[in-house]
């Protein structure tokens, strides 16, 4: 199979730029074609940004040739629903787009979910911490594939109010994304017997100073600081917490954190920080062979999101083989159906599955950032406190929150 890079468009829309395509063909088959749609330029960027764009294309590469070509498109939303949505319909309706994954933003992610059902194509959200997605705004044609607000809540904020971190103080963005995280993790902290004291709301993402939001925190008496933000303002927080001293009365718990954003803070100020991901580059075998192919071709070493992207794409070229391409292009929700159909299993991840909600399932692990004492070297971040089993980490079907899953 060769592989060449072209550029293939130039975007109308007010993101500006698309990145050129990846493709891997041969003449006379079909093209799937793959866009990953994210933040290339703004709080999210470590996050997801190009990381994801590469991981991707490494799938592609590991899938192989085979009864039809893969191309692979990538553009920048900006974290707007209005621009993410632009540019996924200018795909679908003059490139022939046939998926869109990663997604990050929430607001982003659920309009595109929504176009997606619209145009009968694919959405998987992998960089998406919202768990309405697989829940009140669950679609036919949408997949949550990494993680999600209420599996952060259980791993993270369920297991610390068993420990002793009974009682919380949130500092929270004010979009979607934000209001899922302290939601969802309010609802579990409360059943573990915990109690919230208070939050914060901050503008999103025009705030870079939190020190009004943690004189709040460290009045409140809580114990527990959660950070229902990410990225950036994740980052921010943590190091000006250190700054004032917060962080010898409370413990920071990050509601949604990456090894990404552990690196970007610093042991030395990490160090204690409580967080959950579903992958990790060290966990295992399986995933220190992936972070050895990809290591090279990366700046930033795959989080969990980024390593997302390559799983979902090769489940997704699966399941396109099996149902066979053409068929895969002319029909969305069928191609979501055999995803769902089929056990899930690759390098990132390992063995899963796809729950009738969309909900893509697989082990969490509750991690602490090392003291710099007990790291080897700039990656060699994180610790395993414990595990969540895969049928426990996700909110139970049994909520039917999801209005396909029926009495």
């Amino acid at each position: 199979m060769k592989i060449t890079r072209r550029s293939v468009i130039a975007s109308a829309t007010a993101a500006g730029v698309v990145a050129p395509a990846f493709r891997a063909r041969a003449q006379g088959k079909p093209v799937i074609k793959i866009g990953v749609i994210n933040d290339q330029s703004g709080p999210y960027r470590d996050l997801n940004g190009p990381t994801s764009v590469v991981c991707t294309k490494q799938a592609v590469l590991e899938f192989g040739a085979g009864d039809f070509d893969v191309e692979v498109l990538s553009a920048d939303h900006q974290n707007k629903p209005d621009v993410a949505v632009s540019i996924a319909r200018q795909w679908f309706d003059q490139n022939g787009v046939d998926i869109v994954m990663d997604c990050a933003a929430s607001s982003a992610a659920l309009a595109l979910a929504s176009l997606c059902k619209e145009k009968n194509k694919v959405m998987i959200a992998t960089s998406t911490a919202t768990s309405d997605i697989s829940g009140k705004a669950c679609t036919p044609n949408s997949i949550h594939w990494v993680f999600d607000t209420y599996m952060e809540a259980r791993s993270t904020g369920g297991a610390l109010v068993k420990s002793g971190g009974d009682t919380w103080f949130f500092i929270t963005p004010n979009y979607a994304f934000g209001e899922a995280v302290q939601r969802d993790a309010t609802k579990i902290i409360q059943a573990s017997g915990g109690k919230v004291l208070g939050a914060q709301i901050y503008p999103f993402p025009e705030t870079t100073d939190y020190s009004g939001q943690l004189i709040q925190a460290q009045a409140s008496g809580a114990k527990i600081l959660g950070m229902a933000g990410a990225g950036s303002d994740l980052i921010n927080v943590v190091k000006q917490a250190h700054e004032f001293g917060l962080t010898k009365t409370m413990s920071i718990a990050a509601m949604v954190c990456y090894s990404t954003d552990v690196r970007s803070i610093g042991l030395e100020m990490a160090q204690g920080l409580k967080l959950s991901e579903s992958y990790y580059w060290d966990l295992n075998d399986r995933t220190r062979s992936f972070q050895n192919r990809i290591k090279d071709k990366v700046t930033l070493w795959p989080n969990m999101a980024q390593a997302g992207n390559y799983s979902c794409t090769m489940h997704y070229l699966k399941a396109v083989k099996d149902l066979g391409a053409a068929a895969a292009k002319a029909d969305g929700a069928a191609t979501v159906a055999r995803m769902k159909a089929m056990p899930t299993d690759d390098d990132c991840f390992g063995p899963g599955r796809i729950r009738e909600d969309g909900r893509k399932i697989h082990p969490v692990y509750l991690f602490e950032a090392k003291k710099p004492s007990e790291s080897k070297h700039s990656w060699d971040l994180l610790k395993v406190l414990g595990v969540t089993p895969a049928e426990d980490a996700f909110r139970p079907l049994s909520e039917r929150a999801c209005p396909l899953i029926k009495a």
